[in-house]
Parts: C-alpha cells; sequence; structure tokens
C-alpha cells in the first residue's frame, strides 16, 4: 500500500497539526518538504505545488487510490479526513457537545489567529502598508489566546477538552511556539501553558515538533 505523503513545511504550524495526527493515528506517511521561505518566493508557487493546492499553501495531504492520485489541502480538512478515514486512536471525543467543543476550539486558532500571523499577512502589512507587521501579528495572537483560554474553561481537564488529547491541542501547541517566536506576552495563559507542557511529553508532539523535521535549518546541512 502506498503510504500518505504530506507536503509540509518544517515551522508551518498548519502542518504541524495533521503531522501530529498522522502520527497519532499510527499512520506510515512521507515527509516531502516544501521550502514556503526560499529564493523566488518559495516553492509553493511552483507549478508543481500550485497543482496540488492552488492556494499556494501547505500543509497538502496526497494518497493514491482508484488509479488516481488525491490531494486534500486546509489542516482541519484533512484531519475531518484522516479521523473520518482512520477511527483508531480518535482526535475528537464521542460526546456530540464535546466534539463540537474541539472543533470550536480548533477554528477559534485556524480561522481567527493564525490567518493573522501568516507569512503573507505579515509580509503585506510590512511591505504594502508600512505597518508593524510584527506588532500586528502579536496583538491578534494573544487576543486570540486569551479567547482560546476563555472558552476552553468549561471543558479543560488535563487537556483542552476533557482528559484525552483533541483537535484542540493540535491547535493550540503550535499556536504558542508561534506565540513565543513572535515575543507575545503569555501572562494570563498559564492553563494553556500547562496543557501545552502536558502535549510535548507525548511522542505524538515530539516527533511532530518543528525542531524534528527534515527540512529544520539545524538538520539541513545545506543550509549551514
Amino acid at each position: 500500500m502506498t503510504p500518505l505523503r504530506l507536503y509540509s513545511f518544517w515551522c508551518s504550524s498548519c502542518s504541524w497539526r495533521v503531522r501530529t495526527a498522522l502520527i497519532w493515528k499510527h499512520l506510515s506517511h512521507e515527509i516531502v518538504p516544501v521550502d514556503l521561505d526560499g529564493a523566488d518566493g518559495g516553492e509553493q508557487g511552483a507549478p508543481a505545488h500550485l497543482e496540488r493546492n492552488p492556494m499556494a499553501h501547505v500543509p497538502v495531504l496526497e494518497l493514491e487510490e482508484r488509479g488516481e492520485v488525491r490531494h486534500i489541502g486546509q489542516s482541519l480538512a484533512i484531519l475531518a479526513f484522516l479521523e473520518d478515514r482512520y477511527s483508531a486512536f480518535r482526535l475528537l471525543p464521542e460526546d456530540e457537545y464535546l466534539r463540537a467543543r474541539a472543533r470550536q476550539l480548533a477554528e477559534l486558532v485556524n480561522a481567527n489567529i493564525q490567518p493573522l500571523q501568516s507569512m503573507g499577512f505579515t509580509k503585506y502589512v510590512r511591505d504594502e502598508l508600512g505597518g508593524d507587521a510584527r506588532g500586528a501579528a502579536r496583538y491578534w495572537i494573544r487576543r486570540g489566546l486569551l479567547g482560546f483560554e476563555r472558552t476552553s474553561a468549561a471543558t479543560r481537564r488535563r487537556f483542552s477538552v476533557g482528559n484525552e488529547v483533541s483537535w484542540a491541542d493540535l491547535c493550540l501547541v503550535p499556536q504558542l511556539y508561534n506565540a513565543r517566536q513572535m515575543g507575545v506576552d503569555l501572562g494570563g495563559l498559564e492553563p494553556l501553558v500547562e496543557i501545552e507542557s502536558r502535549c510535548l511529553a507525548l511522542d505524538a508532539f515530539k516527533r511532530s515538533h518543528p525542531d524534528a523535521q527534515p527540512d529544520a535549518p539545524q538538520n539541513n546541512t545545506a543550509s549551514s
């Protein structure tokens, strides 16, 4: 059977979510790096990648079945496919209400925070508007994480929704990583940092971490 193939960038938070899910579900897969920060605007604009995802984004999941190569873009769509197709080692609660809350928290990060810290957004603010791109990103990241903390309070136990890892945690951990990269003040977010610490002690999060990726700068001898 042809393994799943994930087109990914080492420090892309969206890619990190999917890498964690693939490992969590014990799915054989191959990581194919797409350099978003390379010469001439990065590899995401190359014709081959645009065929996989016309939006020039990562991650993209590739699978071969029924005699054709198929692609799925957008991290939450990929997570939903993996949850539907591979029910073992689930990442959504069985209870319908808690499932909805896990999706809500994941979307809070996916829709309300991540787009406003992305390379495309910060580049536009800096180059086209002449604004403080990092300052804008810090504002929206902190605002979103405070919302995540308040929203998760009703369901938070060891993890964001009860005592099991869910999509909410797959989105939270990369977002906290990016918050630190941007110099965001994490005061008042201690409950989320505690959840992050529990997640990062787990094998799936360790193996999916940006520093563990083949295209991470310290693992790429060609860039040194």
